[in-house]
Order: structure tokens, then sequence, then C-alpha cells
């Protein structure tokens, strides 16, 4: 349990204990849909104060400047509703963002993160034809990459993975999943946060990968009982589309530059990985069972998450509209 929030007077009573837990599973899982919809707001406020200062400060488009600017939109947004949250709702910080987990986690974390890059993304492609036909039109193929050149690489790295495997995992994997497990159980917890993860990137191109990658990075963050395994996967999923980017290995359709039978044996091998990954974290016997969900914990995250639910899905109904 990652709470234990069982009063002093209430130990050697195992009714009252339950009663007890019952009791706050629900406003941990309201503090869960909350921190969603303080986040939506949030990065709507800081993207509207960034574009004042474009248009102020007159910054051209896809410059340096602008670029960085609009990268660090949401990790500004994610720490200052991170922190919001924490304090509100005197969090246990030791307990949302717990660090401790077997050294397993990390191995299962790179073979994961390699299936989801090199065969899980590919359903990308299914899902665009798919959305072609409901008259989506792709966005044209451009680069939104800060110069990439000898040390400002260093740079892009701080800003486009370092930054975002830190604030996005506090948020998902550390205060929205670590505030419903109890009250809307393992399972659920799973998929609300990937659906949470998906729906804030707001990219109908990548909805499908984004929520399996948001599935995933739940399911390691649960079942090694620590936020670092996600925040390295993060960090290196985002760290190899910059250091491929600089190396010129994305061709102009954006995809990696390789032959046929390279990408046929990165495939097998990275979708072997995939579910090889998958089973081992659920026959994984380590860790604490599952949790069911309790009544009223999964409403409860809904209700308090449908201001930022309703803000992201009107960005993301925007995006699918006014794409092209």
């Amino acid at each position: 349990m990652r709470y234990n929030r069982t009063m002093e007077g209430n130990l050697g009573n195992p009714e009252r204990d339950t009663d007890a837990m019952q009791t706050v599973s629900t406003p941990l899982s309201q503090a869960g849909g909350l921190a969603f919809s303080v986040a939506a707001v949030a990065f709507l406020v800081v993207g509207f104060v960034i574009g004042l200062i474009v248009l102020i400060f007159k910054i051209p488009e896809k410059t340096d400047l602008y670029v960085y600017l609009s990268y660090l939109a949401a990790p500004v947004a994610l720490g200052g509703t991170v922190a919001f949250i924490v304090k509100q709702k005197k969090l246990p910080v030791k307990e949302t963002f717990p660090l401790k987990c077997h050294p397993k986690y990390y191995l299962i974390g790179l073979l994961l993160i390699f299936g989801l890059l090199f065969f899980a993304a590919m359903v990308d492609a299914p899902v665009i034809e798919l959305f072609k036909l409901m008259g989506y039109k792709p966005r044209p193929s451009e680069s939104y990459f800060p110069t990439l050149t000898g040390g400002w690489v260093v740079l892009a790295l701080l800003v486009i993975a370092v930054s975002p495997a830190i604030f996005e995992e506090a948020l998902f994997r550390g205060v929205i999943l670590n505030t419903c497990e109890k009250s809307m159980g393992t399972v659920r917890t799973v998929f609300v946060v990937g659906f949470a993860f998906a729906l804030f990137h707001g990219s109908p191109e990548q909805t499908v990968y984004q929520f399996i990658t948001g599935c995933a990075l739940a399911f390691i963050a649960l079942r090694s009982g620590s936020v670092l395994p996600s925040v390295m996967m993060h960090f290196i999923n985002n760290a190899l589309i910059v250091i491929f980017a600089a190396c010129g290995l994305f061709d102009e359709a954006g995809n990696l530059v390789m032959s046929d039978t390279a990408n046929i044996i990165i495939t097998v091998l990275a979708g072997l990985c995939f579910f090889g990954s998958i089973i081992w974290l659920i026959l994984d016997k380590k860790q604490k069972p599952v949790i069911k969900c309790r009544k009223g914990g999964v409403a409860a995250f809904f209700i308090f998450a449908s201001v930022g639910i309703a803000v992201m899905g009107l960005n993301w109904i925007l995006s699918f509209f006014i794409s092209g």
C-alpha cells in the first residue's frame, strides 16, 4: 500500500481500519482528477503567456528561441501543477514519488521502451489512415527541432528529453497514479493514467500509441513501486528522437532511415521485447497484489478531471479538424 492513513486509534480493529481506508480513498481519487484539470488549465495559461512573449518581442516562428519556448510550456505547467497539488492536498512526497525499486525494473524498462519505440509505434500508420476516412488531414511533415549541431544538442536534450521526463512522470506516474490506485484499483488506474496521458498530448496521429505508452509507463511504475523506471523510459524515448534528428537519420516523411532488412529485424526484436517485458511484469510475484476498485473511486476522478478532459478534449478535436 502506498498510503497508510489508518489512524492510530483504529489499530488492531480490522473493520475500523477498512472503514478508514474507504473514507480516505475517494479524496485521493479526487486529488488525481483535480491534478489533471489544474494541469490542463495551467498549460493553457502558460501557452497564452508564451504567446504574448512571442508577440511582444516579435520572435519569429521556427527560430531556436521560439521552439524552446514551445517545448517549455508543458514542463512549466506540469511542474507548477505538481507543486500546487502536493502542497494543497498535503500529499506525502515519498509515497507520491517513490524512488527505490529492484534493479530488474530498469532492465524491464529498457526492453519495454525499445518495444514501444520500434514496434508499438507502428500503430500510428493505420490510425492515421482510419482518421483520413473521417476527414482528418495529417499535419505537414516539418522539423520542430532547434539547432542540434555541436554543443547545442546538450541544451536540446535538457529541454526536450530531461524536463518532460521529470515533470510529466511526476504528474502522471507520480501524483495521478499514486492518488488513484487505492480508490480506482490497479487495473483501472493503469488505463485511466494512459487515457489522461494521451489526451494531454492532444495529437490525433499518436493518440493510440500515446495511450499504449501511458499505460505501459503506469504499469511499470505500479509493479516496480517507483517512478524512476518510467522517468528513465520517458527520457530515452525523447532523447533517441533528438539524437536521431541530430544525426540526420530521419527522412522527409519523418521516418527513420534504414534498410528493409534492418527494419524487419528491429521490428521483430522490438515486438519480442514489448510482449516479453509486459509478460514479465504480469508474472512478477515480488510486488504487492492487485488492488481492487472501490465504489465511487472512478467517478470521483472523472468528476474532478472533467475540466481538464473538456479543455484537452477540445484541443484534440481542434487538432483533428484544423490540422492540415
